[in-house]
């Protein structure tokens, strides 16, 4: 007879990211992430911001990460995983964490043309401060994947201090955008993920009120489509439609969450926030 073998057969983990305060954060106020994972001793932790790139990861010898003053640029998505061991095993990703940036100027806001969160690469795209004084004191400003804050990158010729044109779009221009006064003033920050596949998502790029109807439709980069279309939330499948689009009548805070869709035979959009704020006050 031959020895017996024992076979251990592991799950591999998937930690949850939370953060502290929940919901929105006041701009200057310190933020901490925490990547909760059972039996966490011996691990890294490792941090990401707008996608999930182990190039630009951070990481930490604790299970939290601490942003002390929070600024336009610290909103987005994140997401954590841990990894211990050499080589490294690592564990899968945490869901996404959407921070959002409060106390910020309520007299400018930032309009995006076309008004969507994703945009194609090689596609036009214009950042408009609106400013309800008809000021022109404010800048569009950019935080990139390489961690840095700049002006738009408009294109030669075509930037004023309130307007920004990208005639051909790169994934390089992801980012968060916001409007910035000389006296450090802020606009909200919006997020802009610009994609190199054959589908987006067009999704609201400002929260939308409580008890509106949001349309989400799932586009196709020159090719126009009569196939069923498969929209995502939270990684389940919400609803499938040979439109190419969906619509959800009196939205609630329950339809908060990460969307995307895909066309099975073009492969998937990114995920983008979809965020729902409180019903309009009557006056």
């Amino acid at each position: 007879t031959s020895d017996a073998v024992t076979l251990t057969v592991s799950v591999k983990r998937k930690p949850e990211l939370t953060s502290s305060p929940q919901g929105a954060a006041l701009m200057g106020n310190p933020v901490t992430l925490y990547c909760k994972l059972e039996q966490s001793a011996g691990w890294k932790f490792y941090w990401s911001k707008h996608t999930q790139n182990p190039e630009n990861e951070t990481n930490t010898a604790t299970h939290s990460y601490t942003i002390s003053a929070v600024k336009p640029s610290d909103g987005g998505q994140y997401w954590c995983r841990a990894g211990r061991g050499n080589p490294v095993y690592y564990t899968h990703y945490s869901d996404a964490l959407w921070v959002n940036i409060t106390g910020v100027s309520s007299i400018v806001s930032l309009i995006i043309i076309p008004n969507r969160t994703q945009h194609f690469s090689g596609h036009s795209l214009s950042l408009i401060c609106k400013d309800q004084r008809n000021s022109t004191t404010w800048r569009v400003m950019q935080y990139s994947h390489d961690r840095s804050v700049s002006d738009c990158p408009s294109d030669r010729g075509s930037v004023t201090s309130s307007t920004c044109n990208i005639s051909s779009l790169s994934t390089a221009h992801t980012g968060v955008y916001w409007c910035q006064s000389k006296s450090g003033g802020s606009s909200k920050p919006v997020n802009i993920t610009v994609h190199d596949g054959d589908v987006i998502l067009d999704s609201p790029v400002h929260s939308v009120t409580e008890g509106d109807s949001l349309t989400l439709r799932c586009l196709l980069n020159k090719t126009p489509s009569n196939l069923i279309a498969y929209f995502y939330k939270d990684g389940s499948l919400f609803q499938n439609q040979t439109t190419g689009q969906i619509t959800i009548h009196a939205i609630s805070k329950s339809d908060e969450g990460l969307y995307y869709c895909e066309y099975p035979e073009r492969r998937e959009s990114p995920q983008s926030w979809v965020s729902v704020r409180g019903e309009k006050s009557m006056s």
